[in-house]
């Protein structure tokens, strides 16, 4: 990604003090349990180590090392029995979900062999688990709990923990990054509109602003060639260009990307929504006829951009990019009636990655349909298979919520426009589910993703604290 981010994890695991002096042979094994468990969390975050936590100060230690740290999520690891006391001085003053790991060590024990120190040393996860989210529930935390067996290994117990660094990486994006707001929304698109000081309070979410002058001139410092040359050599390498194209052709183009780039580095951009609404004439009009493709390349490298100023599905773009590694603007084309499929697409600037099917292509058009001067056009070729929709919208007190729904893109013939398009069934009606997502009060806009993302989706809406309505799964 052109600007990086690292989710930061509190991990701590939890035991009672009081059987400690009563059976030492726990103390090496719950250190070795807590080390390996450790170990088994994706190092694509970053642990802030809580340590083995046995009495009510060891979890004060910790809790103010996780407030330090600002983390995102938070691992519990139950180790065996423990009191409520022993976990909520470490969580009580965080706003993140807690994750109550519920894991034993051994499938069963041996009955006719095993000691209390073996019960409580390699059995006994689960008898605090149901206290601790009791009292977090008293407490207004948000929890989750995981629980199966470290013997054998576990998959599923290791898909749950990816997605909920996954999960917990989406908040740090939009913690560490800014969106950039580029001229205005569409005008008269007023379920695009956002208040940007709710969106940084609610969603942590820093909005710069950006006037339309300073982007016409922002690759004017742009000037040594060898490095527009490979710019230029790799967009030639993200599209096959209808008619043809050289270096040369995409030349201005390359300039541009160039520049853009650098700005989003400078800018520590992790989102851009941008509309523009002149007379493209000029600069204007040069940089205008560009930046379809110039946006698709920054999404390409993980920057979310929307087109007609809408933030919020950057803001969806952006979580599906960063749990899925795919993340395509979208909105309800045509419902084919005969097929009962519903058409989604759109035209505009597209991800790279969701084009699996068919490399991008670019060609140049004379008009952009309902919006200011003409250039560039790009075409997105999503793969046959699962399919995972996202909006972001907004109640009329500011809150936000995730609507989700996930289906099966299929073979067929799509509209001959150079929209970015998908067939898609669902396991209702497509008209069902056009009602059914229509009445959730969506924006006209969402995001998609390859594959099925709802379990990981609901595990951002819990890290974010807001409601997510699942239409379909």
């Amino acid at each position: 990604m052109l600007v990086e981010t690292k989710a930061k994890v509190g991990v701590f695991s939890i035991a009672l003090g009081a059987y400690l002096p009563q059976f030492p042979s726990l103390v090496p094994e719950f250190e070795k349990q807590y080390e390996d468990f450790k170990n088994s969390i994706p190092d694509s975050v970053e642990i802030i180590d809580g340590g083995v936590v046995t009495t009510k100060e060891l979890s004060q230690a910790a809790g103010d090392k996780f407030r330090a740290a600002d983390v995102d999520l938070v691992f519990m690891q139950l180790l065996t029995y423990a009191t409520s006391y022993n976990m909520l001085p470490a969580v009580k003053d965080l706003d993140v979900p807690v994750v109550l790991v519920n894991i034993q060590k051994l499938k069963a024990l041996d009955y006719d062999t095993a000691g209390t120190a073996e019960w409580l040393g390699e059995a006994y996860a689960c008898g605090a688990v149901g206290e601790m989210v009791a009292d977090l529930n008293r407490y207004g935390k948000r929890s989750a709990v995981i629980t199966g067996v470290v013997e054998g290994g576990d998959a599923a117990v290791e898909k749950e923990i990816d997605q909920w660094c996954r999960a917990a990486q989406c908040r740090r994006r939009f913690r560490e990054t800014n969106i950039a707001q580029i001229g205005r929304p569409y005008p008269g698109m007023m379920d695009l509109y956002i208040d940007e000081s709710n969106l940084y309070r609610r969603m942590g979410l820093y909005t710069k602003q950006f006037d339309w002058e300073k982007i016409w001139a922002i690759a004017d410092d742009v000037s040594d060639e060898a490095v527009i040359r490979a710019k230029a050599e790799d967009i030639l390498d993200t599209f096959e260009i209808v008619g043809g194209g050289t270096v040369e052709d995409v030349w201005e183009m390359a300039r541009y990307v160039v520049a853009f780039e650098q700005w989003v580095k400078d800018e520590q951009l992790g989102l851009v929504a941008s509309h523009y609404d002149g007379y493209a004439k000029g600069q204007a009009g040069v940089v205008d006829s560009l930046l379809i493709p110039a946006f698709s390349m920054l999404i390409k490298q993980g920057t979310a951009c929307a087109v007609e100023g809408d933030m919020k599905v950057a803001m969806a773009m952006s979580i599906l990019k960063t749990i899925s590694g795919t993340g395509q603007l979208a909105e309800m084309y045509t419902i084919d009636f005969n097929d009962d499929v519903t058409l989604i697409g759109h035209s505009g600037s597209g991800d790279y990655d969701i084009s699996q099917a068919k490399k991008p292509t670019m060609k140049m058009m004379d008009v952009f349909h309902g919006k200011t001067g003409g250039g560039y056009l790009t075409q997105f070729y999503p793969p046959t298979g699962e399919i995972t929709y996202l909006a972001i919208t907004q109640d009329g007190d500011g809150n936000f919520k995730f609507i989700c729904a996930e289906g099966m893109n299929e073979e067929g013939k799509i509209l001959q426009n150079g929209d970015t398009m998908m067939r898609t069934r669902f396991s209702c009606s497509a008209s069902e589910f056009v009602t059914r997502w229509s009445e959730t009060g969506p924006t006209h806009h969402f995001g998609a993703a390859v594959g099925h993302h709802i379990d990981t989706i609901k595990k951002v809406a819990k890290v974010f604290g807001v409601p997510v309505e699942v239409v379909v799964q």
